[in-house]
């Protein structure tokens, strides 16, 4: 069978119509690409060329054979791009930890690009509180975590991603109204969801109410975020969440999303990572895809403002 090497040659002096431009254009030498025809006309058993003092000129069979001969060259072309591809690209698995205000409404087109770029990576996503993951980052279950800022303890990372504003969730025909700044003089006799003790945010929410004068009349611990929503759709109860969470009411009007402001409470996102070990590359790729949708989420919520306006009569 003719080795690939003297197909190529072969092609290049049917398009050259020359042994010494082939060889030129394929860095090789003119004996060497006469040679090699002249062993492939041996194997085939038919002249490929006429040759003169001047010029080569390509046979009938030439012509038959060069057809055949670029759809092969084509297809191995194509076949070393595709294994090139393959051999570069990103491969293994990456254990990520999202905390659930991110997998609402980042996640998902996070996940889609991935794949479509990734798709020889496996993606393990674990939905969890900031301690549950700082717990499986320290046990070496996870290559990388987002969550609040927090002091890390020993062997963590920790390094800033974004930061998004907390915001008064509350229904549309309430007592404030969506996208104006709440300032906490307007926050009296809260019937309010938190967050469980051990979620991050709790104690900040409760510092931030204490410290600028809101009260609470009734609280309930409730760390489930779609019962979270349910309830505030269906009464009179009002929670604080982070405004990467609530895109979905800020485009269509559901529910009343205000940040809060006078001073303003926002949340700031970290990546925390074994202190030991670096993640694969896979996972820088998977942590750009989801900074960006963050971004992009971030850009459609309410931000404060100078003003905050009283609640309505």
């Amino acid at each position: 069978m003719p080795s690939l090497t003297a197909i190529r040659l072969f092609a290049a002096a049917y398009e050259e119509r020359s042994f010494s431009r082939a060889a030129a254009r394929e860095h090789t030498t003119q004996p060497a690409v006469s040679q090699r025809i002249r062993a492939l006309e041996d194997e085939l058993g038919v002249r490929l060329f006429d040759r003169s003092s001047s010029q080569v000129a390509p046979t009938a069979a030439a012509e038959a054979y060069y057809r055949r001969a670029i759809d092969l060259l084509a297809t191995l072309a194509e076949a070393e791009r595709d294994a090139r591809r393959i051999g570069a690209a990103l491969s293994g698995q990456v254990r990520v930890g999202l905390m659930p205000s991110l997998t609402r409404c980042c996640l998902a087109p996070a996940l889609a690009c991935f794949g479509e770029e990734h798709p020889q990576v496996d993606l393990q996503v674990t939905e969890a509180w900031s301690g549950v993951l700082t717990d499986l980052l320290r046990a070496g279950d996870l290559d990388f975590a987002i969550v609040p800022a927090f002091d890390p303890p020993d062997g963590i990372r920790s390094r800033w991603l974004a930061s998004t504003p907390e915001l008064l969730v509350s229904r549309p025909d309430g007592r404030w109204q969506s996208g104006l700044p709440v300032s906490p003089d307007t926050l009296r006799g809260l019937n309010l969801m938190v967050p469980a003790p051990l979620n991050t945010r709790r104690e900040r929410i409760e510092t931030w109410l204490a410290a600028n004068g809101a009260s609470v009349a009734r609280r309930i611990e409730l760390d489930s975020m779609y019962g979270t929503l349910g309830m505030i759709e269906r009464s009179d109860w009002v929670a604080i969440l982070p405004g990467i969470m609530m895109a979905p009411e800020v485009q269509d009007g559901s529910l009343a999303v205000a940040p809060l402001d006078s001073p303003p409470l926002t949340l700031d996102l970290v990546v925390i990572e074994a202190a030991r070990r670096r993640p694969p590359p896979a996972a820088a790729a998977f942590l750009q895809l989801i900074a960006r949708e963050i971004a992009a989420v971030s850009a459609q919520i309410p931000q404060p403002g100078p003003a905050a306006p009283r609640p309505r009569a």
